[in-house]
């Protein structure tokens, strides 16, 4: 595919996909939908036509380690490199996937394919980057873990291990994570329930390596063939009230709030770049992104260029950026980028929706006063790979209107009823270990607070990010086990759009004492604007 582009190093070839083995979708994006039910039976939504379908496939996407998330100490002279090689992984598993996608015949007249055709091949295409990270590492007097070799493993996971079952009860509203997910800013373990992959291990009647062991014939959904399916959604009307009470504030807590308006994205500012994660390097997001705030956001910003980018905010001294992954409606349109990387190329298809509100507002803490945000502080909340990871860092709500002090949903998008808009919040991280503006892993420099409110193991509480993006989107229907017009959040191709991946992610960039006078906002109890 040779998306990525860095100056310092070039990807490694990738294998050309053959074109019959994928149907064009409106003159472009591969279409990989509906390899799943009965031989014979034809496909009539009106965005496929009539597309036969495998009989026994049952693979439904590839499960790879976050070798991200496990580098937590890189040299600060080795993380460009390094970035580089771990968004070349991010594009070995997307081909891999898309070669998934498209040899559905192979796979049910050789039940090896999968494991001898894409598993073993990107395993050892994966070993050759993890050798680059390590000497990156040391090359600079740091220390690769010991067991990085083991990262190079994938495995197949079918549509059970990837659904994440229905809702867990107990989540709360804002940073308070329960039931496998983020929870006083520390993972619980690598974790994962309701159905998901366990650790690596991998249980009866699921896939095994790529061999194909009993079970039903399984279904990823979606208008590209890779999600969301059916049980991806819920009637918010069905599910129990599971919002609990937010931590009681003390006599020393910051009771202020502190809002910047920075529009709907509605001048469609939007790339498939990640320049928290994967700077210099086009396309490192695989799929797109709006941006409001900064105006000048894409992977080759650097300090200087967001200082002068510009914003949408109407303070124009709040030039930070807030970004996040669109939202589309699978309704068999297409949008300006269905022939694109990031767009219908890797299966993030259909009509993208511009929020009809948009609130930015900055928190305070139950517990204690908060510090300035540092200038150029990066924070990502949310995971963008818990299909794979598990939901140990997810920090995805989905709810509707009027719902919102009751439902939070994390591995489900809710079906609103008549008259209710969908919802997506986050609330960020609000502890910062007083010294680094980023980590390794994007993670270990902020945490979030406790049950109780309280920062941990020396870190201070900044004012809290929270965002409210709302959506006017028709409610999606689900009959025989199929969702028509589904809405997803775009995201990486192997991850099948499920809602527990919604994530966001801002960089704080302000002038004129901005970051003081939000938390002096909030420290004096005020509501500001």
């Amino acid at each position: 595919m040779g998306r990525n582009t860095r100056k310092r190093r070039t990807p490694l070839a990738t294998k050309a996909i053959a074109a019959s083995a994928a149907l064009a979708l409106g003159g472009g994006g591969l279409i990989w939908a509906n390899f799943y039910a009965s031989a014979h039976e034809s496909n009539h939504q009106s965005w496929g036509g009539n597309q036969t379908k495998a009989a026994t496939a049952q693979v439904a996407t590839i499960s790879c380690p976050d070798v991200g998330q496990k580098l937590t100490n890189v040299p600060n002279q080795a993380r460009g490199e390094v970035a580089g090689e771990l968004s070349n992984l991010d594009r070995q598993i997307t081909d891999a996937y898309q070669r998934l996608a498209t040899t559905r015949d192979a796979q049910t007249r050789d039940t090896s394919f999968v494991q001898n055709s894409i598993l073993q091949p990107l395993q050892d295409r994966r070993k050759a980057i993890l050798d680059r990270i390590r000497l990156e590492i040391t090359r600079v007097g740091g220390t690769a873990p010991g067991d990085l070799d083991t990262l190079a493993t994938c495995t197949a996971q079918n549509a059970n291990q990837t659904t994440g079952g229905q809702q867990q009860g107990g989540q709360q509203q804002g940073d308070q994570q329960q039931g496998g997910q983020q929870q006083g800013g520390q993972q619980q373990g690598d974790q994962q329930q309701g159905g998901q992959q366990q650790g690596d291990q991998q249980q009866g009647g699921q896939q095994q390596g790529g061999q194909q062991q009993g079970g039903q014939q399984q279904n990823n959904g979606g208008q590209a063939g890779n999600g969301p399916a059916a049980a991806d959604f819920v009637d918010i009307t069905k599910v129990q009230a599971n919002v609990q009470a937010k931590p009681r504030k003390s006599g020393n807590a910051s009771t202020g709030t502190f809002t910047t308006r920075c529009g709907v994205n509605a001048n469609k500012n939007h790339n498939t770049d990640n320049v928290i994660v994967a700077p210099g390097v086009t396309n490192g997001a695989h799929h797109l992104h709006d941006y409001v705030g900064n105006q000048k956001v894409n992977a080759f910003s650097s300090n200087n260029t967001f200082l002068q980018g510009g914003t949408s905010c109407q303070n124009k001294n709040d030039l930070s950026s807030y970004y996040w992954p669109v939202v589309r409606v699978q309704d068999g349109s297409q949008d300006f980028d269905q022939n694109a990387d990031g767009g219908g190329k890797e299966g993030n298809v259909g009509k993208i929706l511009v929020p009809a509100q948009a609130q930015i507002k900055y928190v305070g803490s139950p517990t204690s006063k908060v510090v300035a945000m540092p200038q150029f502080l990066r924070i990502i909340t949310g995971d963008a790979k818990t299909t794979t990871n598990g939901l140990a860092n997810a920090n995805a709500h989905w709810s509707c209107t009027g719902f919102e002090n009751k439902v939070q949903l994390t591995t489900q998008y809710p079906i609103c009823p008549q008259g209710s808009k969908v919802v997506r919040t986050f609330a960020f991280q609000s502890c910062w270990d007083g010294q680094n503006v980023d980590s390794a892993n994007h993670r270990t420099h902020v945490a979030f607070a406790d049950a109780n409110g309280n920062c941990q193991n020396g870190f201070k509480a900044i004012p809290q990010l929270t965002m409210r993006l709302v959506y006017n989107i028709t409610p999606p229907t689900v009959q025989n086990g199929q969702v028509k017009n589904a809405y997803a959040v775009d995201g990486f191709p192997e991850q099948l759009h499920k809602p527990s991946t919604d994530h966001d992610d801002f960089i704080s960039v302000t002038t004129g004492g901005l970051a003081s006078k939000i938390a002096n906002c909030v420290n004096r109890g005020q509501n500001c604007a």
